[in-house]
């Protein structure tokens, strides 16, 4: 099943008394259980399109389908549901909230769903575990390396099993090895998880030679080798 469908998306921003092309009539398709880098020099669109993915910017022009949904055909509200549901965000920082052990950086935002609190507790611990962090669900981000932060932020993104999952740049603040582990931890929660994958990236050495790569320039998509990238 695909978990994402972009067909000849267009988005432009204002840019003085014109407009700045961000993507160009780009076309992407994703299937479950398949991972996607994207790649390309900054300025290029990647991050517009994992933006445009996530449903949190329009396009001017082409079709948008998350998990079969048409997102055009979609209201505020129930693209909030759908971003809730069937997305799962991992953003360049892991962002968690100073206070909350690593446990609750996972339970506090799943409880906004309808889902019983000790199905959430269940799924969190197994997700922890998952990850390699069982046995640190009661720390606190600062007790943290940056790499185990990481690895908490890709288990937040997994709550409620997503068909969807839009990653951002996961290695860029992690030294190589560190690096190199989350990139199998994901490439392993793709498969395990039936999950569909978009990786921007610009770090091209943690890439395999059996990696599906995507490279953007002014937002135009094509596919290339890793070899290449």
């Amino acid at each position: 099943m695909t978990a994402l469908t972009m067909t000849e998306v267009t988005l432009t921003y204002p840019d003085g008394a014109s407009r700045l092309t961000a993507l160009d009539q780009a076309s992407l398709s994703v299937d479950r259980g398949e991972l996607v880098a994207l790649v390309g020099p900054s300025g290029s669109g990647k991050s517009s399109l994992l933006a445009v993915a996530a449903t949190l910017i329009t396009p001017d022009s082409g079709d948008v389908v998350v998990d079969g949904v048409d997102v055009a055909e979609l209201g505020k509200s129930a693209r909030s549901a759908l971003r809730r549901d069937r997305l799962g965000i991992v953003f360049q920082q892991p962002n968690l909230i100073g206070s909350l052990t690593a446990l609750d950086q996972l339970t506090v935002a799943a409880s906004l769903g309808d889902r019983s609190r000790r199905a959430t507790q269940v799924e969190a611990r197994e997700l922890m575990d998952r990850v390699g962090l069982a046995g640190q669900e009661d720390r606190l981000p600062a007790q943290l390396s940056g790499g185990q932060q990481q690895r908490v932020n890709i288990a937040r993104a997994l709550m409620g099993s997503p068909a969807l999952l839009l990653v951002d740049e996961p290695t860029s603040a992690l030294d190589h090895e560190r690096g190199a582990a989350v990139m199998e931890l994901l490439r392993q929660v793709t498969d395990e998880r039936n999950v569909g994958t978009v990786l921007v990236t610009h770090d091209t050495g943690h890439l395999r030679s059996d990696d599906r790569v995507v490279e953007c320039i002014d937002g135009r998509l094509s596919e290339r080798s890793p070899a290449l990238a």
